[in-house]
């Protein structure tokens, strides 16, 4: 008898579902991911919205200044009429990140859609700033919320490599000066205990600010009561804790806009203006 096999099942042309056009239908691709949109306000009459378009053309040229050598800029939006404030709330639309800063006063902290340029609201806080990152974000990132207990943080049984970690964060902290390298412990490639986390959570305490990033997945950033001590807990777009970091700097880097997107701000926001006119 011939060695003849019948072809397997579910292989070969015809063994897969096709769409209308007869091409293979494969899985959907994540949807996710963010991308810039530029915005295209309408204005009927420019003599009436003048203040809000001479406020883009500042803001434009304050990313320009900003990405060459840091310099912050800072934009009060009380003086502008509810016309005028509609027109910007509308151009700038809401960015990618977003930060929390408790305290007195409590401040909400939204990035534009244009790298760098955030709009600040609280009592008494109504403006816009052009920066790497909000000065508030910084000045009061280790306001304590919750008291760090340090060493004296009620220790169980389970908890076992989290001392050592807190005593590396401390001395990084104790020694950190300004325009060093960031330190930074990797959580996710070390043994420990859910109890290691929650003894570490007691022990550095928590700070005022927390800093959301939304992208494809997000990554939360919050401030410990440790100077210069921050968590930094990246999550994929299925919301799975992915990468668990302590950082000992000014600020993470991942929350930073870098002079490259302040530079592309600069030029974003001058190509709305010109279609505006």
């Amino acid at each position: 008898m011939a060695n003849f096999h019948l072809p397997p099942v579910g292989f070969g042309p015809g063994s897969q579902p096709e769409d209308a056009d007869g091409a293979p239908q494969y899985l959907p691709m994540p949807q996710e991911m963010r991308v810039f949109v530029p915005p295209s306000p309408e204005v009927t009459d420019p003599t009436r919205l003048a203040p809000a378009l001479r406020l883009l053309r500042e803001l434009a040229a304050a990313c320009r200044v900003c990405a060459q050598d840091g310099t912050r800029a800072e934009f009060d939006l009380a003086p502008l009429d509810a016309e005028n404030r509609a027109l910007i709330a509308e151009t700038l639309g809401q960015g990618e990140v977003s930060i929390r800063i408790r305290g007195v006063p409590a401040v909400a902290v939204q990035e534009s859609v244009f790298a760098g340029v955030w709009v600040l609201s609280g009592r008494g806080i109504d403006r816009i700033e052009v920066a790497p990152i909000p000065a508030p974000a910084i000045s009061r990132a280790f306001d304590p919320v919750r008291a760090a207990m340090g060493a004296e943080a009620p220790r169980g049984p389970a908890v076992v490599n989290a001392p050592p970690l807190l005593v590396e964060l401390q001395d990084k902290s104790a020694a950190w000066t300004a325009g060093v390298a960031p330190h930074v412990i990797n959580l996710s490639l070390l043994p420990h205990t859910e109890d290691d986390l929650l003894w570490l959570d007691a022990a550095l305490g928590e700070g005022s600010v927390t800093i959301l990033s939304r992208g494809y997945g997000n990554c939360r950033i919050t401030a410990t009561a440790l100077p210069h001590v921050w968590r930094v807990q990246f999550f994929n777009s299925m919301d799975t804790l992915i990468l668990d970091t302590f950082e000992v700097t000014a600020m993470p880097e991942v929350a930073l806009a870098a002079p490259e997107d302040l530079s592309d701000s600069a030029d974003r926001l001058t190509r709305v203006l010109e279609t505006i006119r």
